[in-house]
């Protein structure tokens, strides 16, 4: 049961996701809701699992908080069932907090290992929705998730199910909900934040990840040294790798561009993308606070709903290229 919102939701039953089913209309005439909803609130209020015997029909109702790492409760897994019987093993559901103001996540344990990442190295804070898009595969629903990431709004509800090649080479099948909303932070302010959690479903047999057309049209098009990305044409903050995460500089949060690039070589891509392609030399932030000179490649490209991002190509500058940059000392400075 997902309890961000006004009433609880039903956002899995078992490994199956539903998508943000009222309690009410999930369980319909079943003559437990009442004590099911009390459980819910009461395990919302205490933050600990409780155990209670509904007063109709003696049975009991189990429930385990959902927490994400700051304390809020991102949902209530509940069992009700016969008073002798335990529940069976519960799927554990993996909450992630994502600052869209701030271009910044914070994942937990239980996230990492259901998306199928080592949680001993992936950084808990600080991410980029990027960190989180699997890279090197397409899914039907992500264009409607990468298009919400540039068109920002809370009151949103998402659901969805992903079949992916995780980062340890496994195919995977992972269940995803979140919420938008308006939270007031540390500092006082109020910033858009998603909520969310992940959830492994089930895969029967021995699936293969779906290759279609859009996957071989992009795979035909990889060339070593060159990083391909879906952005955000408002920020430049990249969104989705669709090959490895370029390694060259600091793509993580808001991508600040050199302050002598904003007016004249960005404004001149801008412009040139409202018609087609662009190109240039652009100075992005280093891993260590330099400015890092790449070649960088957009075209606009259609997400969902009329929503445009960015296709983007990134690689290192050639010498002759960097001798021709039009800012002053491009040609000294290390590539």
């Amino acid at each position: 049961m997902e309890t961000l919102g006004d009433q609880p939701m039903v956002v899995a039953q078992g490994r199956q996701m539903k998508n943000f089913v009222p309690l009410a209309v999930f369980l319909r005439r079943n003559p437990n809701l009442a004590a099911i909803q009390s459980a819910i609130a009461d395990t919302v209020t205490s933050a600990t699992g409780l155990a209670s015997i509904t007063p109709k029909t003696n049975r009991v109702i189990r429930t385990e908080p959902v927490a994400m790492s700051d304390g809020r409760i991102h949902a209530v897994h509940i069992w009700c069932g016969p008073s002798d019987e335990e529940p069976p093993e519960r799927p554990i559901p993996g909450p992630l907090k994502f600052d869209v103001t701030l271009a910044e996540g914070t994942g937990t344990v239980e996230y990492f290992v259901n998306a199928g990442m080592d949680a001993a190295t992936e950084p808990t804070t600080g991410r980029a929705l990027a960190d989180d898009m699997p890279n090197r595969s397409l899914n039907a629903d992500e264009a409607k998730a990468l298009s919400w990431s540039i068109d920002t709004a809370p009151g949103r509800t998402y659901s969805t199910t992903w079949d992916f090649t995780d980062k340890q080479g496994t195919f995977r099948r992972v269940g995803w909900c979140a919420r938008t909303m308006m939270e007031t932070v540390e500092d006082g302010t109020e910033h858009l934040i998603a909520r969310a959690m992940n959830l492994v479903e089930e895969v029967s047999g021995a699936p293969q990840p779906k290759v279609n057309l859009a996957h071989r049209i992009l795979d035909g098009m990889s060339h070593p040294g060159v990083h391909r990305a879906i952005i955000d044409l408002n920020t430049w903050t990249p969104l989705k790798w669709i090959d490895d995460p370029c390694p060259y500089f600091n793509w993580r949060g808001r991508v600040q561009l050199h302050p002598e690039d904003l007016g004249g070589i960005a404004g001149r891509m801008r412009e040139e993308l409202t018609s087609g392609t662009t190109s240039a030399i652009l100075r992005l932030p280093g891993h260590d606070s330099d400015w890092i000179p790449l070649h960088v490649t957009i075209s606009r490209v259609e997400l969902d709903g009329g929503i445009t991002g960015g296709l983007v190509s990134v690689r290192l500058p050639t010498a002759d290229e960097l001798g021709t940059a039009s800012w002053a000392g491009a040609g000294q400075i290390n590539s």
